[in-house]
């Protein structure tokens, strides 16, 4: 069964209805050059209102270990995406200082980009992919090109983000059986503005391909 994370969550209806239409990961952006960044205090707000089998993620882009730590103080997070350009040795650094389990985003665009797949699965607990696009850290609501993924060999869990919507998603699911598919500009009206009736349709077409 393929699972939903709504990220780019900043206020309390998107989270009502992510939880209420059965998101299993909810995500919140602290990197500050987001439309859907928020602060530590909201964050606190928010993630005390999420129920105990849901999974708070936490997105940085290139923190640092008093970034992480200033936001863990407030909020409820149960785990830590990085979503930059971070080394294997700040992946490591970032684990077993804040002892949360870690997802890492690899940007595509090409095969290449999937190099370091392998590398990164030995430092982190789930992978993303989500689409490579020049100046971005993501949410551009862009796709890549699923197709790439098709003969990759994963020994972690992952995550597909990049571009899905309720009218693709089925598509990604049937092309590739993602064990978890990640949205943020996808049911959104504006960068950061979170529409209800798109989170609904997007978990309903999901749960139609389960």
């Amino acid at each position: 069964m393929t699972e939903v994370k709504i990220c780019g969550i900043t206020t309390p209806d998107a989270l009502d209805c992510a939880v209420k239409e059965g998101a299993h990961y909810l995500g919140f952006v602290f990197h500050p050059g987001s439309p859907r960044a928020i602060d530590p205090e909201k964050a606190r707000i928010l993630t005390n209102k999420t129920p105990s089998n849901l999974v708070n993620v936490g997105l940085f882009v290139n923190p640092s270990l008093t970034d992480i730590e200033t936001v863990l103080a407030a909020a409820d997070l149960d785990m830590i995406q990085l979503h930059g350009d971070e080394t294997l040795q700040q992946i490591q650094a970032i684990r077993g200082q804040c002892g949360l389990p870690v997802i890492k985003a690899i940007r595509v665009a090409e095969k290449a980009d999937l190099a370091p797949v392998l590398s990164f699965e030995k430092v982190c607990d789930l992978l993303l992919f989500d689409a490579k696009v020049p100046g971005t850290a993501g949410g551009t609501g862009q796709r890549f090109d699923w197709t790439l993924l098709k003969d990759l060999r994963l020994f972690k869990p992952w995550m597909l983000a990049g571009g899905l919507t309720a009218e693709n998603v089925g598509d990604a699911l049937s092309t590739l059986n993602p064990p978890v598919v990640d949205v943020s500009s996808g049911v959104e009206d504006a960068p950061g503005i979170k529409n209800p009736d798109k989170i609904r349709q997007f978990i309903e077409a999901v749960k139609k391909k389960n």
